[in-house]
């Protein structure tokens, strides 16, 4: 016979009493590789969380003042994710780019223009990182643009750890990087800190050979980052990389557009400065909606299936003989 733990009944209860709605940013992972014309025909059943991937960038210019307060404001979007680098008087501007072409047409570079400078040719609209950190209220993805100087990238990732601390939101902060090297300095000086990362196109990316796919797990592991960050065209090998994650690995899926999804294979995959009993509710709340929300009675048996095994996964619902 098959039943369930008292302690998912009485969290089944919980939730039917306060409602069994999904929250509005999370999804899961098979709407995702559907809507990027990547599915696969197997239905995975994971949650993904989204985050506001350079602010609410679709809405307004990325990672602007207005950008990332619409995000803050906007409830289908858990986190924030902004860039950070130096100017060329040593202010953390609030920009992703090494120059000001793509957004503002001027060939100038951010690291050779002062603060004045720069906000002069953006018209006011570029940010100053101590502006922007003390108005966003939700958890942040603050991305560390390397300019390939390993003592400059590491002085920004002290002072952004330095502010905050102070600040006591370190918990609810992820430091993220597309260097290795500064990943590793972050978590080697600040191992409670947590990290991510980021790979654009890899080998792995085009040839879906294990070997390939680990690499990326085993780059991770020896810079100690605690989240991978991929490039929403690597969703093309996302069955090898569910299958060789592993525990304590989260990936992060990320495009140019305005959204980023962390994904939840397991009960270590947890949004930063989540408990372990946040993501637990969270995991059994998404499963419920899942399941007393089918809207196509063709499928309903199929998505039930598929929720009970994500339920399983996520140590959940136990299957037990007589």
């Amino acid at each position: 016979m098959v039943r369930i733990p008292l302690i998912v009944g009485l969290i089944a209860i919980t939730a039917l009493v306060t409602g069994c709605a999904m929250s509005p940013y999370m999804t899961s992972l098979d709407k995702i590789l559907e809507n990027e014309g990547r599915s696969n025909g197997i239905q995975y059943g994971y949650r993904c969380t989204a985050g506001a991937h350079r602010g609410a960038s679709g809405e307004y210019r990325e990672n602007t003042l207005a950008a990332l307060k619409a995000a803050d404001n906007n409830r289908k979007y858990a986190f924030i994710e902004f860039d950070v680098q130096y100017s060329a008087d040593g202010k953390i501007v609030v920009y992703h780019d090494k120059r000001m072409l793509r957004l503002f047409g001027s060939m100038r570079a951010i690291g050779d223009a002062t603060f004045a400078e720069l906000d002069e040719i953006t018209g006011g609209e570029i940010a100053a990182y101590d502006e922007v950190i003390g108005i966003l209220s939700k958890k942040l993805n603050i991305e560390i643009k390397s300019r390939g100087d390993s003592r400059e990238d590491e002085r920004l990732a002290d002072e952004i750890i330095a502010d905050i601390r102070t600040s006591n939101c370190d918990s609810d902060v992820l430091i993220s990087s597309i260097s290795g090297d500064l990943i590793a300095y972050v978590k080697r000086k600040y191992p409670d800190i947590q990290t991510g990362q980021v790979f654009w196109l890899t080998s792995s990316t085009y040839l879906h050979f294990d070997g390939l796919t680990k690499s990326l797990y085993d780059a991770i592991s020896a810079t100690q980052a605690d989240y991978l960050m991929l490039y929403m065209a690597n969703l093309r090998n996302i069955d090898a990389l569910l299958r060789l994650k592993p525990r304590g690995k989260t990936i992060v899926f990320w495009d140019f557009g305005d959204t980023m999804y962390v994904v939840h294979k397991d009960i270590s995959d947890r949004l930063w400065g989540d408990s372990g009993i946040r993501t637990f509710f969270q995991s059994v709340r998404y499963s419920l909606a899942s399941l007393f929300h089918r809207s196509d009675p063709e499928t309903e048996t199929d998505h039930g299936i598929n929720d009970m095994n994500t339920l399983v996964s996520h140590g959940l619902y136990l299957p037990q003989t007589p």
